[in-house]
Order: structure tokens, then sequence, then C-alpha cells
């Protein structure tokens, strides 16, 4: 099995990072609120100010998600196994070869008071960019990738999953259509497996 041809395309420098301290979500575990849920305001059935005969009813109570950005589908790369490196140490341009040692797993990882399920959260980006993010995918032992390495320079490999970042928002939607504290969100959503590759 060989990479996809757009993953032979040479970086500058490794794969970004996260910047959030995020919380890595278990496969089995996309279908259940990330949070626990904000309790729906007590209701005495007498007229609050600003109430009407004809006030939105939001019934019933329930957790909303909403994307705002994302970034780059390259931008970040998570590693499944070692980084592989390969140095010419020739003057003229020389052929590396890499395969991937180890099969792994890579979820979704957030960052933020998450209101809603993962599941929700994933159905709101598709839907919003029309992208294809996964809960989990899997990256295998025996991928291969071969590229050309300049004199004297080094050519780094690490294999696994490209995941998207996204920004958002959560909160809770009471019955009576008032609002939870609407908290950020910050989220990388397993898009693509691939190698990332960069010259040192």
């Amino acid at each position: 099995m060989t990479a996809e041809d757009d993953d032979s395309v040479i970086n500058t420098k490794p794969p970004k990072e996260p910047e959030e301290d995020v919380t890595e979500i278990p496969a089995d575990a996309v279908d259940e609120p990330v949070n626990e849920p904000v309790e729906e305001p007590t209701y005495t059935g007498k007229p609050q100010p600003g109430d009407s005969p004809n006030a939105v009813d939001c019934t019933p109570a329930h957790a909303v998600y909403k994307a705002k950005s994302k970034g780059g589908p390259k931008d970040h790369h998570k590693a499944v196994g070692p980084v592989n490196a390969n140095y010419n140490g020739t003057s003229r341009t020389a052929r590396s070869s890499f395969t991937s040692e180890v099969t792994g797993k890579v979820g979704v990882a957030v960052t933020g008071e998450l209101e809603t399920s993962v599941t929700v959260m994933l159905a709101t980006i598709k839907a919003k960019w029309a992208v294809t993010v996964s809960a989990e995918l899997t990256a295998k032992l025996g991928n291969n990738m071969t590229v050309d390495t300049p004199p004297h320079r080094t050519t780094n490999a690490k294999y696994g999953v490209y995941r998207l970042k996204v920004t958002g928002e959560s909160y809770m939607l009471h019955q009576n259509c008032t609002t939870s504290t609407k908290h950020k969100v910050v989220s990388y959503t397993p898009l693509k497996v691939g190698w990332y590759l960069w010259e040192s």
C-alpha cells in the first residue's frame, strides 16, 4: 500500500502540536456528553420580567454546539509510531523510503466545555463545511512512502492521522429559550490517514 500523492509534499518544519491542553476522547465514548450538562433553572410558573403569552418555547432543554472556524486540512498531524529520518550525505539527490512500523488508532481531542456529545459535534462540522471527519481513524502497519532527499539534507517522516482543528462554542438552551454561559470549544477531529514529511 502506498500513500496518497499529496502526502509527498515536503514541508519545512514539523507538524503543529495542539496549543491547548486537550483531552483525547475514546471511540466508545463519542455518544456521551463530554461535560455534565448544566442544570435547568427552576421555574415557579410566575411571570418573569419580559414574559409574554406568546413567549417562544424551546422545550425540551438541550445542549447546543456551533462550529465557528477551522484550520487548514494539513496543519495538524498526530503520529502513530516513531519519527523516521534519512540523511543524504552525498552531493546528489537520493531516494528515501519509509515504511510505517506500527498500527494505531487516532481519535478526537477536545478542550473546553463541550455540552453535547462528540457525535453531535462531528455532524455539525460535517454539515457546516462539507468535510469528512471521523470519530476515529486507523493508521496501519506497512504503508510505504518514497521521496527525493536533496544533497546534505535530512528528510523526516511521520505516519499517522491528519486532524482538523475547529473552534466553536457550546451551551445549554433552556426551555424558556435562555442559554447557559457559552463556552469556547477547540477540537481536533480525524480527517485522513497519511504521511507528514519535512526537511531539515
